[in-house]
């Protein structure tokens, strides 16, 4: 028998989504009811989140489809704090205009794993500013802070892990914790929020928002976590050599996404289909089960099915054709990821190295040259062997681009 009463909690048990959580047989008795109101917080300090954050929108979903209902917060007043959770130095400020921008960049992506409206399971979107900007200081000291322990506080892991390895922490993140309990508060008793959900390092920051609203008089809060997010190598998993996984596609393209969870480790493909996509289990335990060669149609489905739940199954299977006739083909498919370098391949050109730094191949020339003496760097599919060598006008191929390609499995169009 399923471990469960609710199909919420077997589900997030199924796809490996639990670590840890206040009171499972209370949320399990909720989820099964359908009164479970559940949150996540998101705070806008980029343009787009990340995969990081992809995981907890996936629980937000799954919340929804079990017949409960998704809350989305936008942390348009926390992120004025800045969360010190996992972060070895404080923050930098962002300013007001800053933070509205990235939160009008940021909402469109919900739409894509939750169904919004005005319905009983429908997701809603709010945002802290309008409650966190309008608290007077002494009001915030008198009515929430007289309820925080400081000894308590200083034993949670983003505080104390910042003060073991001596970095200073500002009295503006020590108040994170207060800001983002306080959200858990208002969201129970406005929107009748009775859960919030996070990455494991927000554990100490969701249990200070169950306890604080104990003692201001909400109903019952309760408290779950997923594991953070690593590779099977044990790797920090999201980053790439040139930077965060963005959920955005005019920070990270389909393209770019769809390679992302093509070039997976072997390992990892079951784990992150169960987590990433919405395909049936059993169909995950067949994939993930494959071994040898096979185990690379395993990843092209995984890729094609999250690129698809993201962006849409269209750019999804543009991705795909464009890596089989890339990869399989040998072809510059114009689906590729093409930069514009105008007339900098006219008269003597530009050097391969610089070229590489342009497309976001390499971060510097040093890092290029080393692409180059180790015999990774291709032009129209010939190696590189001269670290000096210019790219001119006369390397136009007959699709009226240059196909630039770094190892096997990353290739841009460079056009004028």
């Amino acid at each position: 028998m399923p471990p469960f009463k609710s199909d919420f909690l077997n589900i997030l048990s199924e796809r490996g989504f639990i670590h840890q959580a206040s009171d499972m047989a209370g949320i399990d008795a909720l989820a099964t009811k359908g009164q479970l109101v559940g949150y996540v917080g998101y705070d806008c300090t980029a343009r787009s989140l990340h995969i990081g954050n992809y995981l907890t929108m996936m629980l937000l979903h799954w919340l929804q489809q079990t017949g409960n209902k998704p809350i989305a917060l936008m942390g348009g007043g926390t992120t004025m704090v800045g969360d010190p959770s996992g972060k070895d130095e404080t923050r930098a400020l962002r300013t007001i205009e800053e933070i509205e921008a990235n939160k009008a960049s940021i909402k469109g992506v919900f739409s894509k794993v939750l169904a919004f409206g005005s319905g009983a399971t429908d997701a809603i979107m709010v945002d802290n500013a309008d409650w966190l900007l309008k608290l007077g200081y002494i009001e915030m000291l008198r009515d929430v802070g007289r309820h925080f322990s400081v000894n308590r506080m200083l034993t949670m892991d983003s505080v104390r892990l910042r003060l073991e390895r001596e970095q200073e922490m500002s009295f503006i993140e020590f108040n994170y914790m207060v800001c983002q309990s306080y959200d858990f508060v208002q969201l129970a008793k406005n929107h009748g929020c009775n859960l919030q959900m996070g990455g494991s390092d927000q554990w100490g920051n969701i249990v200070n928002g169950v306890d604080l609203g104990r003692r201001m008089g909400t109903h019952q809060l309760y408290a779950l976590t997923t594991p953070l997010l690593t590779t099977a190598s044990g790797d920090k998993m999201g980053k790439t050599a040139n930077g965060a996984v963005w959920l955005n596609a005019d920070m990270f393209s389909p393209w770019d996404f769809w390679q992302y969870w093509r070039n997976v480790e072997d390992a990892d493909v079951g784990r992150f289909m169960r987590r990433f996509t919405v395909m049936p289990l059993d169909e995950i335990r067949r994939l993930e089960a494959l071994q040898g060669a096979e185990i690379n149609e395993a990843k092209k489905i995984l890729a094609t099915e999250t690129t698809a739940l993201l962006h849409g199954r269209a750019a999804a299977e543009q991705a795909l054709e464009t890596a089989r006739r890339t990869f399989e083909e040998g072809a510059a498919a114009e689906t590729l990821p093409t930069i514009l370098v105008g007339d900098a391949l006219a008269g003597e050109g530009i050097g391969v190295l610089a070229l590489l730094v342009k497309a976001g191949m390499a971060s510097s020339n040093g890092e290029a040259r080393r692409h180059v003496q180790g015999g990774a760097v291709r032009i129209n599919d010939a190696t590189v062997n001269d670290e000096r060598r210019a790219v001119t006008s006369a390397d136009i191929n007959a699709d009226g681009a240059i196909k630039l390609s770094l190892g096997r499995k990353r290739h841009i169009l460079v056009r004028e």
